[in-house]
């Protein structure tokens, strides 16, 4: 799994969503899933930073992408649900979709959590997610393999102080993969979550701001399990929490 060898043209004609799709594991996703043939449906809050991952798809040759700005915390069922009509309309349907973005939140002890804090970071990590796959899940189950990820951490299945709101939210991103994926075991759908571990990211840095970051893996070094996960090898994949990291 962790040297997964992805053949050149493994998701090739598979249309795929990233959430979160402007920096860090949500770019490296896009432009792996994009190499190796995907058109990557961008999403993410920041326009400037859409494009730049646009313009560097196309300039290395990778099929069109497409950029959908839209932040999670504001963004409605509605938003969704047009905006997954957008895709089937323009890019005639829907084979994956690897739900990445997240908000940290606070690190605080729990009798200190912050209700607004509690509240986005609910918004963002579990709402949406709601929302968000409720509009997905029909149009991926039209594909003949779809898959659909999630992103959970190491705090999502074992609480750790100061962690509240996040932790908890990762716990319920598992609780829901797990639900989904035991509703359509046996279609086309198959759902995992995947734990990235310690990556050099923006997030992490807010989390371990004295950690040394040149001892932490890049978003590119745990490409495997995301590439694994949504080429047609893990067929028969399905309700599992994965490790992007072995240790």
């Amino acid at each position: 799994m962790f040297n997964y060898q992805a053949k050149p043209d493994c998701l090739a004609q598979k249309t795929i969503l990233v959430t979160g799709a402007g920096d860090g594991i949500g770019k490296s996703a896009a432009l792996h899933y994009a190499k190796y043939g995907a058109t990557v449906v961008l999403l993410g809050k920041t326009v400037s930073k859409l494009e730049q991952v646009y313009d560097e798809i196309v300039n290395a040759g990778y099929p069109e992408p497409a950029i959908i700005p839209l932040d999670l915390k504001g963004a409605t069922a509605k938003n969704y649900q047009d905006m997954v009509s957008t895709i089937v309309e323009q890019l005639g349907g829907l084979d994956g979709a690897l739900l990445n973005a997240s908000m940290l939140g606070e690190l605080t002890p729990f009798t200190q959590i912050s209700q607004q804090i509690w509240d986005d970071v609910m918004q963002v990590n579990v709402n949406s997610h709601l929302q968000l796959t409720q509009a997905l899940i029909p149009e991926l189950i039209k594909s003949k393999s779809a898959s659909l990820i999630f992103t959970t951490s190491g705090v999502g299945n074992k609480g750790r102080a100061f962690w509240g709101p996040y932790s908890v939210s990762k716990f319920a991103t598992e609780g829901m993969m797990q639900v989904i994926a035991d509703e359509y075991e046996g279609s086309s759908l198959r759902t995992n979550a995947v734990n990235p571990g310690a990556t050099k990211t923006k997030m992490r840095a807010t989390a371990y701001p004295a950690e040394d970051k040149s001892l932490l893996p890049e978003s590119d070094d745990i490409m495997p399990v995301y590439l694994y996960l949504m080429s047609d090898d893990s067929i028969g994949t399905n309700g599992e929490r994965l490790n992007a990291q072995q240790k």
